[in-house]
C-alpha cells in the first residue's frame, strides 16, 4: 500500500485525478450493474428476453461506439468527452431506477453504455499523454485503482440494494454527478496532437484502419480478452456445476472474483516493474498471453480425472482465476503502452476506440462460441474439451504476437546499416 501511495504521488495532478476518477467510476458502475438483472426480472417482472435486451443494448452502445467516442476525443479534446460521459451516465443511472416501461429502460441503458464509450478512450489517451515515458507505470497504477473500484462497488451496492434498488441508482447517479463537477473544475484541458491529421472523420478512420500493424495487434490481443473474460463465464458456470447454485456455489464464485481483484491490487506494481526490467514490453506481452492460456490447465487436469469433483475441482478453479489475474496484470500496462506506440502518437484516442471496438466484438463472438462448446461438451460427457480449447487459444495468440513482434527483414537491415 505504501508503494502504491508513493507511486501515485510521483505523478502530476491530472494523472492523479484521472486515477481517482477511474476508481470512482468503477465504484458507481459496479454498485449498480451486478444487481440490474435481478431488479428487472424481480421487481419489474420483465421476461427473460426483455432483460437480455436491456443488458445487451447497454453493452452494444458502449462497445459499438468506442470508435465514435475516441474520434470525438481526438477532435474536441479529452476533457469535454470525459465530462460528457460522466454527465450522461448520471442521467442514465437516475432514469434506470425510476422508470418501469421497456422503451424507457432501453433508452436509459443505452445512455449508460454510450457514456462509457465517450469517456473510456479519452481517459486512456489523457493518461498516456500526461504520463509520457512513464506510461507503463501509469497504466499499472491505473489497473490498481480500476480493480479496487470493482471490489468496492458491489459491496456498497449490496447494502444499498438491500434497502431498495432505487436508492442504489440514486447514489450511483450522485457519484457520477460529483465526478462531472470535479472534472469541470479540476481537470486541465488537453488538446490532442492534430499535426498533419486528416480533415474528415472518415479519413481519420481510414488512416487508423490502414495501420496494418495496429490492426493485427488488436486482432491478436482479442484472444487475451476472450480468455480473461472467462472469469465471468466459464469459471462461474463450472463453479455452479461443481458446487451447485446454493450458498456453496455462490461463495465459490465470489471467491474467484475476490482472488482476481486482490491479486491485481496487491501485485500489479511489483509484477509490472519486474517484467519491464527483466523481459521488456514485447516479451512481457507474450508471457502474459502464455499465462492466460496456462490458466485453464488446472481445469483440464480435474476435468480429465474421475476425482475432479469436490475439493480438487474447487482448487483448480481458484488456480485458474489466479493465473488469469496474473496474466491480465502482466498484459494490461504493456498493452496500453503498445497502442500508443503503434499509433505514432497521432489520433491516440481513436486508436484506443477502435481497439476497444474490435476487442468488444471478439469478446461477444468468443463468449458465444465458448458457451456453445461448454453446453455441447457437457451433453457429450467430454468435459475436458472447452478447457483444452481455451489453452489452445492462449498458445496460438502468444505465438502470433511473437511473430508480429519480430522485426521485418527491412527493419533488421536498417539496424545493421545504422
Amino acid at each position: 500500500m505504501t508503494g502504491t501511495i508513493r507511486q501515485f504521488r510521483s505523478f502530476d495532478r491530472p494523472v492523479q485525478l484521472l486515477l481517482l476518477n477511474q476508481f470512482t467510476i468503477n465504484v458507481g458502475f459496479y454498485m449498480l450493474m451486478p444487481y440490474l438483472a435481478m431488479h428487472l426480472s424481480g421487481e419489474l417482472a420483465l421476461a427473460g428476453w426483455a432483460v437480455g435486451l436491456v443488458l445487451g443494448v447497454r453493452n452494444f452502445s458502449q462497445q459499438g461506439m468506442f470508435l465514435v467516442g475516441g474520434t470525438l476525443a481526438d477532435r474536441l479534446g479529452y476533457k469535454p468527452l470525459i465530462v460528457a460521459g460522466c454527465a450522461l451516465r448520471t442521467v442514465g443511472f437516475a432514469v434506470l431506477g425510476f422508470v418501469d416501461s421497456l422503451p424507457a429502460l432501453v433508452i436509459a441503458s443505452a445512455a449508460t453504455g454510450f457514456a462509457g464509450a465517450l469517456f473510456n478512450p479519452a481517459v486512456r489517451a489523457y493518461v498516456a499523454n500526461d504520463a509520457g515515458p512513464r506510461r507503463v507505470e501509469a497504466f499499472a497504477l491505473f489497473n490498481v485503482f480500476y480493480q479496487t473500484g470493482i471490489l468496492v462497488g458491489p459491496i456498497i451496492g449490496l447494502v444499498l440494494t438491500g434497502v431498495t434498488f432505487k436508492l442504489t441508482c440514486l447514489v450511483a447517479a450522485v457519484v457520477f454527478a460529483a465526478l462531472t463537477v470535479l472534472q469541470i473544475k479540476s481537470l486541465p484541458a488537453r488538446t490532442p496532437n492534430r499535426d498533419a491529421v486528416p480533415a474528415t472523420v472518415l479519413q481519420d478512420w481510414r488512416g487508423v484502419l490502414a495501420n496494418r500493424r495496429f490492426v493485427l495487434f488488436s486482432l491478436v490481443m482479442t484472444g487475451s480478452y476472450v480468455l480473461s473474460f472467462q472469469v465471468y463465464l466459464a469459471l462461474p458456470l463450472e463453479a455452479r456445476r461443481l458446487a451447485g447454485s446454493g450458498i456453496e456455489g455462490t461463495a465459490l464464485v465470489a471467491g474467484l472474483f475476490a482472488v482476481s481483484g486482490v491479486l491485481a491490487i496487491a501485485g500489479q506494481l511489483r509484477i509490472t516493474a519486474w517484467f519491464r526490467e527483466k523481459w521488456g514490453r514485447d516479451r512481457s506481452l507474450v508471457a502474459g498471453l502464455l499465462l492466460l492460456g496456462a490458466a485453464f490447465l488446472p481445469p483440464v487436469l480435474t476435468a480429465a480425472s474421475p476425482s475432479g469433483a469436490g475439493m480438487p475441482g474447487y482448487i483448480s478453479l481458484v488456480l485458474a482465476a489466479s493465473l488469469l489475474a496474473l496474466g491480465t496484470i502482466v498484459v494490461f500496462p504493456f498493452e496500453m503502452d503498445t497502442i500508443v506506440t503503434l499509433s505514432g502518437d497521432r489520433l491516440v484516442a481513436t486508436h484506443y476506440g477502435l481497439y476497444n471496438t474490435i476487442v468488444g466484438i471478439g469478446i461477444m463472438a468468443g463468449n458465444l462460441f465458448t458457451g456453445t462448446i461448454l453446453d455441447l461438451s457437457r451433453a457429450a460427457g467430454v468435459l475436458v474439451l472447452p478447457w483444452l480449447g481455451l489453452v489452445a487459444v492462449g498458445m496460438f495468440c502468444a505465438w502470433r504476437l511473437h511473430v508480429l513482434n519480430r522485426p521485418s527483414p527491412a527493419t533488421h537491415a536498417e539496424k545493421l546499416l545504422s
